[in-house]
Formats: C-alpha cells, structure tokens, sequence
C-alpha cells in the first residue's frame, strides 16, 4: 500500500504540471490583460476584454500606426499614452519576458508556494488564498456532510421498500430536485427567504454579520449557521438525488445476494441482515465516495454559490481575478485546488482499503 501511495504521489507532479501548461497557454491567447485594465483604468474607460489592439483594429489584425506620431501598441485604448508608461507597466507585471520563461519562473515559485503578489489587492496571494481557502472549505464540508446524512438513510428506506407508493413517491422528489441546479434553488430561496419579495429571515450576503467578533461565542454559532442556511440548503437541494439512487441501487444488490438468504434462513432479524450484513458491503462505494464528493462540491456548485451570496472564498476570489485579470491569484486558486483535489482522489483510494481490507492496491500493476 506504501508504494502504491508513493506512486500515486509522484503522478501528482506531472499531472499538475500537465494542467498549468494547458491552463497558462489558453491565457497567452485570452484577450484583455492586466495592462490593457490599468491603461483603461488610466483614461477612466471601461475595460474591453473582447479585444487587445489599438487603433481600431480587429483582434488577430495588426494595429493601425499612431496618428499622434506614437508607435503603434498591442494594447487597446494604448493610443496618447507614453510608450515608455507601456514599457514600465510590462516590467512591472513581468510581461518583459517571453511566455516560456515567465511560465518556468512562476512554476519555480509554485514548488515553493511563493504565489506571488496580487496586481490589484496589494497584498501576498498566498495569504488571500489561505484566508478565503476556509469559507470554500466549510461549505464543501457542510454540504457533504448533509448530503450524506439525508441520501444514506433515504436510500436504505428506498431500498427496502422498492416498489412502494413511499418509493415512488420519494424517486419524483428526488428527479425534480436533481433536475434543477442549485443557483437557480439559490435564486428561488434569496426571493422567498432573504428580502428578495416575501419573507427577510436569513441574510443575503455574508458568511458572518459585521458585529461577530462581539458577540458571545454560542450567539457566533448561531451567526454563522443562521448566514450559511441558504447557502448550504440550495445545495444539498440539488446534490442528493445521485447519491440516494446509488445506496439504494448498492442496497438492492446485496439484498439479493444469496449470503442474505443464508442469514434469513437462519432466523436473523430483518434488522440484523440489513445492517449486519449487507450494510457493510453496499456502503463500500458510498462512504469511499466521500471524498470525491467533497472534491466535486468545492470544485462546482459552490463557486456560484459563492457568488450568489458574496461569500469570500476561493470561488469568489477567482472569479473576481477572473474579471481583473489578476493573473498571480487566478493561477494560485487553480494551483491550489488542483493541488487539493489530486490529494483527495489519494485519499479516496486510501478509504476503499478501510472500508473493505479485502481490496489491496498494491498488487495493482
């Protein structure tokens, strides 16, 4: 098992490496760019991402010469200013140095987690990282956790009562939920439940209220559960349908397995047979599951979320970086979860050998 987790360890290097380079070329060709927002921001213009060249000219044209006598410039909205302000910007944000260079230096600095400074926040991405990492964490736990909790034992009951009118019931719940996204069950909670036309109980925006370091530790308990309500419940809305299908299709299975028959056969409670026997072996591939679906809720659902309801995590952040094309902290977030999620798919393996010891990955090839 040692050297199957080494292995898996040393992949994560390639790999990671494999996903900056796809990601850092995609960026070389994206139009906008840092300086083209500083030199809007310079003549109090709104900044066009659509295009990069000056002069009028279509993107994938050369720029039309200067007419006020200036050469001509890669960046839009460059026409008046000062080639030797463009020169400045492009050392300042490291753009004097060909891709393939600034790619390795940024990549060095990685290794380390030297993430660099943000272009526009004025402080170390490493720790604008490290403070939003725990509201992204803690959302992805929570919903997780619910997920759980509600799918396992529903899917038992399913299971159990396959074919009954609670069965059928429950499987049309269960469709309507999967089949509309969790922002949009976001969207429809802030209008009923946070001020939007009816009722105002929960707040919109916020992981915390401003008051929070003043308040006694139960009443911060209550304040932050009572800001992460809606949050947490427009996704579990969603993200319970797949997993209560699985257990109870994994339930159903086992069931019929003739192990089941011997142990009824033998005068065994219906209790002692579901949880003595088969619970064991149907929940092998939902509990080692939860790491993947922890990974998969940080790494989708809740960026939206984040969004929706103003909460400071990663998702919120890259967006944001997305938008400014703050290039230091939109590699970092990736960096970061990327990092983050080929550690968990190891953990998800690890978790298949405590559930069942009879599953060796060492003697994979």
């Amino acid at each position: 098992m040692l050297a199957y987790i080494v292995r898996r360890l040393l992949l994560v290097i390639p790999t990671l490496f494999g996903i900056m380079v796809v990601n850092f070329a995609i960026i070389q060709f994206a139009p906008g760019g840092p300086i083209d927002f500083v030199i809007a921001q310079i003549k109090g213009a709104p900044v066009d991402p659509t295009a990069r060249v000056s002069g009028g000219g279509e993107l994938g044209q050369q720029p039309k010469p200067d007419q006020g006598g200036g050469s001509a410039s890669k960046y839009r909205g460059a026409r008046g200013i000062d080639p030797a302000i463009i020169k400045e910007l492009e050392k300042q944000f490291g753009f004097d140095r060909p891709p393939l260079e600034r790619f390795f230096l940024m990549m060095g600095k990685f290794a380390t987690f030297d993430f660099g400074t943000s272009y526009f926040r004025d402080r170390k991405v490493i720790d604008l990282v490290l403070d939003k990492m725990p509201v992204s964490i803690s959302i992805g736990l929570w919903t997780t956790l619910l997920v759980y909790l509600i799918s396992i034992p529903l899917g038992i009951r399913k299971a159990v009562r396959d074919g009954s009118t609670f069965d059928v019931w429950t499987s049309g719940a269960i469709i309507f939920g999967y089949s509309i996204p969790s922002f949009l069950f976001a969207i429809l909670l802030i209008v009923l439940f946070a001020g939007g036309r009816y009722f105002s109980i929960f707040p919109l925006r916020g992981l915390v209220s401003d008051n929070f370091w003043q308040l006694p530790w139960w009443q911060q308990a209550f304040d932050y559960l009572w800001h992460m309500a809606l949050p947490i419940v427009s996704l579990v809305i969603g993200g319970f349908a797949s997993l209560t299908m699985l257990t109870k299709n994994c339930f159903l299975d086992e069931i019929n397995k003739q192990y089941v028959v011997t142990a009824r056969a033998k005068g065994l409670t219906e209790r002692r047979v579901l949880y003595g026997h088969v619970f064991r072996n149907a929940m092998l591939l939902i509990i080692a599951g939860f790491p993947g679906a922890f990974l998969g809720v940080l790494f989708t659902g809740a960026l939206l979320i984040e969004i929706i309801f103003s909460l400071d995590g990663l998702g919120l952040l890259g967006f944001e970086a997305a938008i400014n094309r703050d290039y230091p902290v939109m590699f970092a977030t990736l960096y970061t979860l990327t990092l983050f999620g080929l550690l968990i798919k190891i953990v998800s393996d690890m978790t298949y050998t405590i559930v069942d010891p009879r599953i060796d990955f060492s003697q994979r090839g």
